[in-house]
């Protein structure tokens, strides 16, 4: 009998039955390493500006149905000033409430959306789709409290069916805030307009052929807008923001695939840990 030899065969010439045939690596290895490799930094932007929609779609109709915004906190800060000024002369409106709770849900996601890209590495392909699916999935049960308990006629505006919504959307929307730090797009700042508009108009190659900050700042506002239109849409129609909750949770899964289908960054692309 011929003993075997060459790749693959064991100490004594005889083949281990554990060692994979042509010496190829298992499948499920390799799907372990395609999920823990690094992202290409090329066209993320067009993902984060996708994100302006969401935003723009989320606070649109929360602002109409529950006169508070979920995302943008600037606005919130300002209700709540104007509800803490109000206590020198009346009882404050429940908007001071349902602002305040906006805030500190997502300062409290961004606790943690912000360490968890930290512990894990913030451009790792696992962890990008791990944030954007959890941020899917709370907009998924906020769409579902809202559509199976739908705050009636009589429901007070600081029903926990209207309080929970909030707090689960101003948590998860800072996620996509955090992920434009992590991936080194400061300009695409989801959540804010203001500081773009800023750097926009005072560009010094404001009107150049060729100028992608400049293109990506232009972009953003007009995407928001959009949102805006869309949320506002839905807010005044017989589905209400139930609509633009699932509208919001399809996109945000949609982006899970993005990144789970996105190029490995290239071995010229630095690992820039520090990255907030």
């Amino acid at each position: 009998m011929t003993l075997l030899s060459g790749q693959g065969a064991g100490r004594n010439g005889v083949r281990d039955e554990e060692t994979p045939l042509l010496g190829q690596r298992p499948l499920k290895r390799t799907r372990r390493n395609r999920m823990t490799d690094k992202l290409g930094s090329s066209w993320t932007d067009a993902v984060l500006l996708a994100c302006y929609i969401v935003t723009g779609l989320l606070d649109s109709a929360s602002i109409q149905v529950w006169g508070t915004f979920v995302s943008m906190q600037t606005g919130n800060t300002v209700y709540v000033g104007l509800g803490l000024a109000s206590l020198a002369t009346t009882a404050p409106g429940p908007r001071l409430y349902k602002s305040a709770l906006s805030i500190a849900s997502f300062c409290l996601g961004s606790f943690i959306f912000a360490r968890f890209h930290r512990i894990f590495s913030p451009r790792r392909r696992w962890v990008l789709c791990a944030s954007f699916a959890a941020q899917a999935l709370l907009t998924v049960a906020a769409a579902v409290i809202v559509g199976v308990y739908p705050p009636g006629p009589d429901t007070g505006d600081l029903a926990w069916n209207v309080l929970v919504p909030i707090m689960l959307m101003a948590f998860q929307s800072c996620g996509q805030a955090v992920a434009s730090r992590a991936l080194r797009q400061d300009a695409l700042i989801s959540v804010v307009l203001t500081s773009a508009y800023c750097d926009l108009f005072s560009d010094r190659d404001l009107f150049a052929l060729d100028n992608v900050p400049r293109n990506q700042r232009a972009a953003g506002p007009l995407l928001l807008l959009l949102g805006v239109v869309w949320g506002g849409l839905f807010a005044h129609g017989s589905i209400g923001i139930v609509g633009a909750l699932w509208a919001a949770a399809g996109l945000k899964f949609g982006m899970v695939i993005a990144w789970f289908l996105w190029p490995t960054a290239g071995e010229d692309e630095d690992e820039d840990e520090a990255w907030i």
